[in-house]
């Protein structure tokens, strides 16, 4: 690592929400760039800077910097021109000049000690050379803060949201307890904060870390593989395994963590689990505010609901079959209902007539998804407005000024859903956490229908709700099996059953389910590639990129999601000296690419051009959104995307990591989403991974046709392991047990 000193002369640009920034600085009559965690530096100030030169693709050479090191002004025009600067607010030109006039080169450290002195020259007073004095105190514990910070060799934007979080008392929490960052810093796991203890000299049997290491393995088993809590056993394991102590150290500490309440204990089929107490008050309201619905009466919008439903079918020109109106007959009774069936069954004929007769009567509806390409699909199948969940439930800032810590659902148990009836679709993406958010916002006597397919891959976040509310008996449940003969014509239909049901899908024969048979990574590219450049384009008249959907069961191997990206990247969007480019981590980003969101941003700006001209503006964009970039600018540090749907967003090089290459995705990444044609590229791979509902899962996003490319003996494979990963939670129980059906154990 090397050295170097400079005064900062400007910025060229500056992210005050990470810190990052790139500055130009001087060394005599020389000047150089660095680029770094800079942002808090004013000019005038002379810092001393370590890391390395880098060489820029578009801006040549620069100092890359670790750590940055304010230095005193070592010249009075140096000083000047620091207090003047801005970094010491209260600080003219005029007034930073007397002050040095009249105290030297010592200026700052007579301000810092001694502000009657300050107070004395003309013009400033003792009320405001205390606000100078504290100034100058704060920028120097900013400073002192930066470079603890540095030298944990932690990453800008979380340097930023760590003293953004802790503000002054950042230095003295991180040497209490730098295990407090993994629950409080987003981005920080436990093996970051624990080199961070381990560089401050915590032991390695120290209560904290290994208090710390068990509740991080509950919150990582939550995140990684969906559990909601874990068997006693498991946890002592993994996080002896973790930690590299004895199973006894972890014993102790366990119980010590029961007593105390910060884990749960709770017997499940007559074996011990353990929660972190946020996990098991969401999983235990989640059950309250569930049957609270259920037993709380309705309103009925008819004496003769037979009747009426097939009145509104009538009007509608709708035949319902016995199934589907048992289903809407089932939600006009039921304070909450489950609608759950396969592809070609008619769940959204069912959920159209029973949006029609709740507003035949009068009742308020409202339909909600938890992505927005599901919303999307849910408003165009129905003719009603869809949103998603956290748009419906007001997701934000609730102060006006917006300066709250964090975002939170507007739409809560004090400020509830104002409707009679609430839709919710795609139920087997919806996480407990979300769910529980979810029904905080929905009144008792608010009629609640729950949409899905239990079939499909369960939610990303933990918990498996969907499944726990069926198998738990608690909640009606109106099952649509019967698949209607329009969608008997479908081979994707049929084949999604059939895969459902254990069989083999048929590969030959169809007009929109194709099999092609490769056998090694790279004639499975190739194939891929030219059903994407020219053979799916050319028989079906579609866009390569909008309409074609490369999915995979994995993301990292040969025929995996990252592999694929870089390669469909280099064949349609190659490096071109006329396009605009960045490099964020391993991914390089180019106009031209196609690309999706993978979190939720409500208060990224957009704006749309309307048909007829105009121009609307407004604010969200969300997981699974994907587009195109049309414009990477270096200068300023930022790219334009333009959605599908034909907003138009603005991103700084810094929210970066919101976005990835979408040239292939995960099918986990999938779930919601609906696209045109839909290309499985499927070679061996993990029995863990590669699993028959996760083939379902695929096959039911394709709405015109289905390409699979590889090998028939990893479908047979897939189509016969029917092994569902089980997710521990306790939901199904819980629902029981408050429902007087089953004994608490």
């Amino acid at each position: 690592m090397e050295t170097v000193t400079g005064m900062v002369e400007g910025f060229v640009y500056a992210n005050e929400e990470n810190g990052y920034a790139v500055v130009e600085l001087s060394q005599g009559d020389a000047f150089f760039t660095a680029v770094g965690t800079l942002a808090f530096l004013h000019e005038g100030e002379t810092v001393e800077l370590s890391g390395n030169w880098i060489t820029h693709p578009t801006y040549g050479e620069q100092f890359k910097a670790e750590i940055c090191r304010a230095l005193e002004p070592d010249s009075t025009e140096g000083l000047e021109r620091y207090l003047a600067s801005g970094a010491i607010k209260g600080v003219g030109e005029k007034t930073a000049a007397r002050i040095v006039e009249e105290l030297g080169m010592a200026a700052l450290d007579i301000i810092a000690t001694d502000p009657e002195r300050l107070a004395k020259i003309e013009g400033i007073g003792r009320k405001r050379a205390l606000a100078i004095s504290e100034a100058v105190l704060e920028k120097r514990h900013v400073q002192d803060t930066m470079v603890f910070l540095q030298s944990l060799r932690l990453g800008q934007g979380i340097i930023a949201k760590i003293m953004k979080r802790y503000e002054n008392r950042t230095v003295e929490i991180i040497r209490q307890n730098p295990y407090r960052l993994v629950r409080d810093i987003r981005g920080v796991g436990f093996r970051t904060a624990d080199q961070i203890a381990q560089s401050l000299g915590i032991a390695h049997d120290d209560p904290r870390r290994i208090e710390n290491g068990m509740i991080y393995v509950l919150q990582d088993v939550a995140q990684q593989d969906g559990h909601v809590c874990l068997p006693r056993e498991e946890l002592i394991s993994q996080s002896a395994r973790l930690l590299g102590i004895s199973r006894e150290k972890v014993e102790e500490t366990y119980t010590r963590l029961s007593v105390s309440r910060d884990l749960v204990t709770r017997h499940l089929d007559g074996q011990e689990f353990c929660y972190t107490s946020q996990m098991y008050s969401a999983e235990l309201e989640v059950a309250e505010r569930l049957l609270l619905l259920v037993h709380t009466p309705v309103r009925q919008p008819a004496e003769d609901l037979e009747g009426l439903v097939d009145m509104v079918a009538d009007m509608r020109t709708v035949t319902l079959s016995q199934e589907q109106r048992n289903c809407v007959l089932t939600s006009l009774r039921s304070g909450v209902t489950v609608i759950t069936g396969g592809p070609g069954t008619g769940k959204t004929t069912t959920i159209a007539c029973l949006i029609h007769v709740l507003e035949q009567t009068g009742e308020t509806v409202e339909l909600a998804a938890p992505t927005g390409r599901a919303a999307k699909r849910m408003q165009e199948s129905t003719g009603h407005e869809a949103r998603t969940i956290h748009r419906l439930l007001e997701y934000g800032y609730g102060a006006e000024d917006g300066e709250d810590d964090e975002p939170a659902f507007q739409r809560n148990d004090e400020n509830p859903l104002e409707c009679q009836c609430v839709v919710l679709d795609e139920m087997s993406m919806v996480d407990l956490l979300l769910m529980r958010s979810f029904l905080r916002s929905v009144r008792p006597g608010t009629r609640l229908i729950l949409v899905g397919d239990a079939d499909q891959l369960p939610s990303v976040g933990p918990g498996n709700v969907l499944r726990n509310i069926l198998d738990s008996g608690v909640i009606p449940v109106g099952r649509l099996t019967e698949i209607f003969r329009q969608a008997q014509e479908s081979r994707i239909v049929v084949n999604a059953h059939r895969i459902n049901h254990g069989e083999m899908p048929l590969l030959r024969g169809g007009k929109d389910f194709f099999f092609s048979s490769q056998s090694t990574a790279e004639t499975v590219f190739t194939t891929v590639r030219d059903m994407v450049g020219y053979r799916i384009p050319g028989y079906l008249g579609c866009d390569p990129l909008q309409d074609i959907q490369v999915m995979a069961p994995m993301k990292k191997g040969e025929v995996g999601v990252h592999r694929f990206n870089q390669r469909l990247q280099e064949t349609f969007n190659p490096p071109d000296a006329s396009k605009g480019e960045f490099q964020y981590g391993e991914m390089v980003f180019r106009e031209g690419d196609k690309v999706m969101q993978i979190r939720n941003n409500y208060q990224l700006e957009w704006k749309r051009v309307m048909d007829n001209g105009a121009e609307v503006e407004g604010k969200g964009v969300f997981n699974g959104d994907g587009g195109i970039i049309l414009q990477i600018a270096p200068s300023v540090r930022e790219m334009t995307i333009l959605f599908d749907d034909g907003r138009r967003a603005s991103y700084p090089f810094s929210m970066a990591e919101d976005l990835t290459l979408a040239y292939a995705i995960s099918i986990h990444k999938s779930q919601g989403s609906e696209f045109p044609v839909v290309i499985l590229p499927l070679l061996s791979g993990s029995g863990r991974l590669l699993t028959r509902n996760l083939l379902y899962t695929a096959v039911t996003r394709a709405k015109k046709m289905v390409v699979i490319v590889g090998q028939e003996k990893t479908i047979a494979a897939m189509v016969a392991n029917n092994t569902v990963v089980r997710r521990y939670s306790g939901l199904g129980q819980a629902l029981r047990t408050l429902n007087g059906l089953e004994e608490e154990s």
